[in-house]
């Protein structure tokens, strides 16, 4: 895609950006956006960020000599070299999002675009949305933590970045636009919410999704409150854009809406963070728009009874695993038929056909006598809310649970205690070890959560139930020898992720085949499917 400056960079433009000052006065062909100054290329903008281990304005001699044609930057400049337009703004990372919608001549307000924002349950419900938006015949793509999808195919998104940054999420969405599709779904995390980011504040809107808010990335936010309030920023948009929407697209005439988990005690505070009508569901029998009265799972789904406001019932069979995946579900559900306007009834033939998202209750299976599963599952409420069910089941036969897991480094400390004490009240042993250590010590990290197991009770303190081994493939294999017919070993933390970060270098790693690699190596050759995703 190729632009002149002059054609998107409007004073509108400048002013959403916060444009305070400008060198040079030539009109350049911009080729593209990018905020990495390796991936230059020649008529680039090249946006110089302050970042946490090093400074954008420090590479902005080697972005024009790759060929930028304009450098946006919020410092003084020591040089201002001829030939280069110079747009000095106050915040170069804010400015990234209004610069790239005007780029890519503004795509979410040509698409239906619903976020999905959420402490847990994001990545499958982005992804359950989005299937059942095909399903039910409807163009749609979507941009995950796991995965994204800007025309016919979907790929696997190689970033540790739930939400990109705002030169992506534009050009993904002009991608969209320019395949055809009508319906795009975000990832929309606490992070791209934020504005210290603005990630997301220049997408248009129509439905915005709430899964939960629990205890997650204080270190980020500094508080929950602002955490929440941050993540609400997606509900507000809701009534931002709805005006310019509706000038730019005919194809919704549904207003802007919301849906939120009727369950959290947030729910309240999201619905009033927007004018336009929020729809509710509830796992737990609450009133609701949709709420589960009853329900039956089992390792291969879940069947479950279903109330609806004006009190009709509706049967609903998955197959996720998980009983937790019912919520994810509903959302599903009543975003699809209310972007729709189509009953939710005429929807729930389509709902046993939804693949789980890999690395989400994945279960291993290569004929060993005990049953393996990978989740991504990181935060205390996650860990509160995949156990009990497991707990159940496995104490019908008998069987132990071993967790293996860890927590991120530079990343909220104060999960990590809690995690432990949460694995350590529900698993009958526990292997600590890596996770994305970065520029912490990784053994340092496993101590602070295994001073949460130990407060757990006397069952963590006694030999062979608690042990802390960082390299994760070692970790992996010393849960599975501990592992007796009937017993679950739980890898948890990583789920879909490629790769673990230390200070030093970056480690490709895949759960799935590390565990698969393992067993063989066991002697468990038999492939009855590898990986079944439920």
């Amino acid at each position: 895609m190729e632009r002149r400056l002059s054609d998107f960079f409007t004073e509108d433009t400048a002013r959403r950006a916060g444009l305070s000052g400008r060198q040079g006065s030539s009109d350049p062909l911009i080729t593209g956006l990018e905020y990495d100054s390796r991936k230059i290329q020649p008529g680039s903008i090249y946006f110089a960020l302050p970042g946490l281990h090093t400074d954008g304005h420090t590479y902005i001699p080697e972005a024009i000599r790759r060929g930028a044609a304009a450098v946006v930057h919020q410092d003084e400049l020591p040089e201002y070299r001829d030939g280069t337009v110079y747009l000095r703004v106050q915040d170069s990372r804010f400015s990234m999002s209004p610069v790239s919608d005007a780029f890519y001549d503004f795509p979410s307000r040509h698409l239906a675009v619903i976020g999905v924002t959420g402490t847990e349950g994001k990545s499958t419900t982005v992804y359950l949305v989005f299937q059942l938006l095909r399903l039910a015949g409807k163009k749609a793509g979507f941009v995950s933590t796991v995965q994204y999808c800007t025309g016919d195919t979907v790929e696997w998104n190689p970033e540790h970045q739930t939400t990109p940054e705002a030169t992506t999420v534009h050009r993904h969405l002009a991608e969209m636009r320019r395949n055809g599709l009508e319906y795009a779904v975000l990832e929309s995390s606490s992070h791209g919410l934020s504005p210290k980011t603005n990630r997301l504040g220049d997408v248009a809107f129509d439905a915005g999704i709430m899964t939960n808010v629990t205890h997650e990335h204080l270190e980020f936010h500094g508080t929950w409150e602002q955490y929440r309030e941050d993540k609400a920023n997606l509900f507000r948009a809701l009534d931002r854009f709805s005006h310019e929407k509706e000038i730019a697209s005919s194809l919704r005439q549904i207003p802007a809406f919301g849906a939120a988990n009727g369950d959290d005690p947030s729910a309240g505070y999201f619905a009033g963070a927007t004018g336009k009508k929020t729809y509710t569901f509830s796992t737990r029998g609450k009133p609701a728009d949709l709420s589960v009265i009853s329900i039956e799972s089992s390792s291969r789904g879940s069947s479950y009874r279903v109330r609806q406001a004006d009190g009709a019932v509706l049967e609903i069979r998955d197959r996720l695993p998980g009983a937790f995946n019912a919520g994810n579900v509903l959302a599903a559900l009543l975003t699809v038929s209310n972007m729709l306007d189509v009953p939710a009834a005429d929807l729930i033939p389509l709902i046993p056909q939804l693949q789980p998202v890999r690395g989400r209750m994945t279960v291993i299976d290569r004929g060993q006598p005990f049953e393996v599963l990978v989740d991504y599952a990181h935060t205390p409420s996650s860990f509160e809310t995949i156990y009990p069910p497991l707990r159940h089941r496995l104490n019908s036969g008998g069987g132990r649970i071993i967790s293996v897991f860890g927590s991120a480094g530079e990343r909220d400390t104060k999960k990590r205690p809690a995690q432990g004490r949460i694995a350590a009240e529900w698993s009958d042993m526990v292997v600590l070890c890596d996770e994305d250590p970065r520029g912490e010590v990784p053994m340092a990290i496993l101590e602070e959560i295994a001073a949460g197991c130990l407060e757990a009770g006397e069952k963590m303190k006694k030999d062979a139930t608690l042990f802390l081994i960082p390299g994760r493939p070692e970790a992996i294999r010393r849960a599975f020898s501990l592992a007796r017919a009937g017993d679950l070993v739980l890898l948890l933390g990583k789920g879909h992720e490629n790769s673990i970060i230390y200070a030093e270098k970056t480690v490709s790693y895949d759960e799935i085949t590390e565990a698969e690699t393992a067993l063989a190596e066991m002697g468990y050759i038999q492939d009855s499917g590898k990986q079944k995703d439920g």
